[in-house]
């Protein structure tokens, strides 16, 4: 390696350490305490509970931060009678049943709680003993029914019968097949297995009719021998589970549903929730002619309170990054004097940006200075930052971690004349727009990073209203630039043109950080529905189904990183006909931007990789306008089998 590059990048480690961190954390710099604030009031309010209260938004919208900000004050000693407990859906991924782990985290609360005497605790641990035998009853039923198998064989434990776990032990031994499973239970063997099962049920429990009201009844005698006023359950990140296991913690929920003085809190983005329920009765017939009525019924069900957190709006945007900043740059100490006055501000002003002029106030300028230029060049592109993030924390965390490196990256390599705020600037045009910022990449490389181009354009937007710019750009060579939102990016100072894009090139494309889109992680949306689509002998119209109900109503973002995902993949495995089978069916339903991401993965792929069948699907194209030339010139060698292929007359 070059030492000056391997200088570059030792500088770049060094000064990388502090980075905006990606987890969910109390503490508040969004101003969302009024969000746990309201959920508080409403859970102290004995005459709600029992109560579950769904806490929506979308991925990284900060739901979890709400809830962690909601858990700590439920622990704070002035309310000793409330329990919170904290469960994470996604950490219990790998266990067997929802129900058993979401039972053992309030047991293992209660039994290592301080607000809690000895006495009590003992007291616990005798009635919790009752609560497990009922728990591994209803788990026994359901590994019998997920891994033997079989409706026929349940039938056989109906009426309130519940399975012991030497039992589901006995008949597993007899194999998966059902047949066998049932002339079993049919023989003298089966008879004498069930016969003591039952016997042993019923001096057990004489009046154990139903498991789950039995269950609920032990469970509200144990939370009154506890004296707490109410148990607030917090389940958050179910939004990253499977579809299956989102279905077992719902489950889990319901299971505890109207036992007096509980409050479940679920923190979900709804969209994944509504697929996993949508997923559970898909293959039901009866049900799937009337799927969007069953998804609202378990829903309403469910969750008696949805509570939805609203976007950032621009003043928050701003506000949010400033704390960002402010916090990176001064001790803790001094943030904390920040931290509390915003909390002040934000109890009298709802609606004004928290930021420079208030930070001025209260620090020394030296301090302030140090924020200042890092900040200066943010605020005339907190309109365009939060319509591209769309007012997504998590977003503009990641926004600002990569701007970070990048700016850091351009000090270490020496670059003259480096502009922050036009690094910032293509940043935004990169991330919610990479076709016109792969476009401005093709036109500065030619060009000596003076792209004509850009003065062009910038000189039609000069002194015009955002109506008239757009009919001149739709009349121009530039109509893929004609959207008001690219028109405002055009229009926000500072200007490109005179500006040598090279640097900024250089920055964008290192191997570090190459894209923004690159270094965030895909959805769990984004995930499902690409694993959804997946399957090679999915039928057509199932296809075409998922891309209306699940691709459409995704966000710019959420397409662009589900864009890339397919892209991603098509490129490491360029002989999965589904692959392209994918990309063809966007095109064909002319989803925006279908086409040129399915070029630009082509251009990265050998021709020899190309199957010939799916060669012969693309033929259709040679004279479509977005796509016919780039195909004519990919397949024009006129050797390789899909070449063949797709020339064949």
């Amino acid at each position: 390696m070059d030492f000056r590059i391997f200088e570059i990048f030792w500088h770049l480690i060094k000064n990388t350490i502090y980075m905006w961190a990606d987890n969910e954390t109390s503490e508040d710099l969004l101003g969302f305490k009024v969000h746990a604030d309201l959920l508080i009031d409403i859970i102290n309010d004995e005459t709600v509970l029992p109560i579950t209260i769904g806490v929506f938004g979308d991925w990284g919208s900060g739901k979890s931060s709400i809830l962690q900000i909601l858990k700590n004050e439920f622990d704070k000693p002035d309310n000793e009678d409330s329990l919170c407990i904290y469960f994470n859906g996604w950490t219990f991924e790998g266990y067997d049943d929802a129900k058993a782990a979401l039972l053992n985290s309030i047991l293992k609360e209660l039994e290592d709680n301080k607000k809690i005497t000895a006495e009590i605790k003992e007291s616990i641990k005798e009635k919790a003993k009752k609560l497990w035998k009922s728990i591994d009853w209803m788990r026994g039923a359901g590994m019998l029914l997920k891994n033997i198998a079989l409706p026929a064989v349940s039938a056989y434990f109906t009426g309130g019968i519940s399975l012991a776990p030497y039992a589901i032990q006995k008949i597993s031994e007899w194999g998966n097949d059902p047949n066998e499973i049932i002339k079993r239970l049919q023989s003298e063997e089966g008879k004498e297995l069930l016969q003591s099962f039952i016997k042993e049920q019923n001096e057990e429990s004489k009046t154990k009719t139903n498991a789950v009201s039995e269950f609920r009844k032990d469970f509200e005698d144990l939370l009154e021998s506890t004296n707490f006023k109410r148990l607030i359950v917090i389940i958050d990140d179910l939004d990253r589970c499977s579809p299956e296991r989102i279905i077992e913690n719902l489950e889990a929920i319901k299971l505890f549903l109207n036992v007096p003085k509980t409050a479940f809190i679920v923190g979900a983005d709804p969209r994944i929730v509504k697929y996993a329920i949508e997923n559970k009765y898909r293959n039901n017939k009866e049900i799937e002619e009337d799927n969007n009525r069953i998804v609202i019924d378990y829903l309403e069900k469910l969750i008696q309170l949805p509570y939805s957190l609203p976007r950032l709006s621009e003043s928050e945007v701003e506000t949010y990054i400033s704390m960002l900043i402010c916090k990176k740059e001064i001790t803790a100490d001094k943030f904390k004097i920040i931290h509390d006055s915003f909390h002040k501000y934000r109890e009298k002003n709802k609606y004004s940006a928290f930021g420079l002029s208030n930070f001025k106030e209260l620090l020394e300028n030296d301090d302030f200075e140090k924020i200042k230029s890092n900040i200066i060049t943010i605020p005339s592109l907190v309109p365009l930052i939060t319509n591209s993030l769309y007012g997504n924390p998590r977003q503009i965390k990641r926004f600002l971690n990569t701007y970070t490196i990048r700016k850091r990256l351009a000090k270490v390599a020496s670059l003259d004349n480096f502009n922050d705020a036009i690094l910032a600037k293509l940043m935004i045009l990169e991330y919610s727009e990479p076709k016109l910022f792969k476009e401005l990449f093709n036109w500065q490389i030619n060009q000596e990073g003076n792209p004509k181009e850009v003065i062009d354009i910038e000189a039609l937007c000069k002194d015009k209203n955002e109506n008239d710019i757009l009919d001149e750009l739709k009349n121009s060579d530039y109509k893929d630039w004609s959207r008001p939102k690219v028109i405002k990016w055009l229009k926000v100072e500072p200007l490109l043109t005179g500006t040598d894009l090279r640097d900024y090139y250089w920055i964008a494309r290192d191997k570090l950080n190459d894209s923004i889109s690159s270094s965030s992680l895909i959805p769990p949306i984004v995930k499902t529905l690409f694993n959804d689509l997946s399957p090679e002998s999915m039928p057509l119209a199932v296809t075409k189904l998922l891309l209306t109900d699940q691709f459409i109503p995704l966000t710019a973002i959420e397409k662009d990183q589900f864009f890339k995902l397919l892209s991603d993949n098509l490129k490491r495995n360029s002989t999965q006909k589904r692959l392209h089978d994918i990309f063809n069916i966007m095109i064909e339903e002319k989803i925006e931007n279908a086409g040129y991401q399915y070029i630009e993965a082509l251009k990265m792929i050998s021709i020899n990789n190309i199957e010939p069948a799916v060669a012969t699907r693309l033929s259709k194209y040679k004279n479509d306008a977005e796509l016919g030339e780039f195909l004519r010139e990919y397949f024009k060698d006129g050797k390789s089998k899909a070449s063949k292929a797709f020339n064949i007359k």
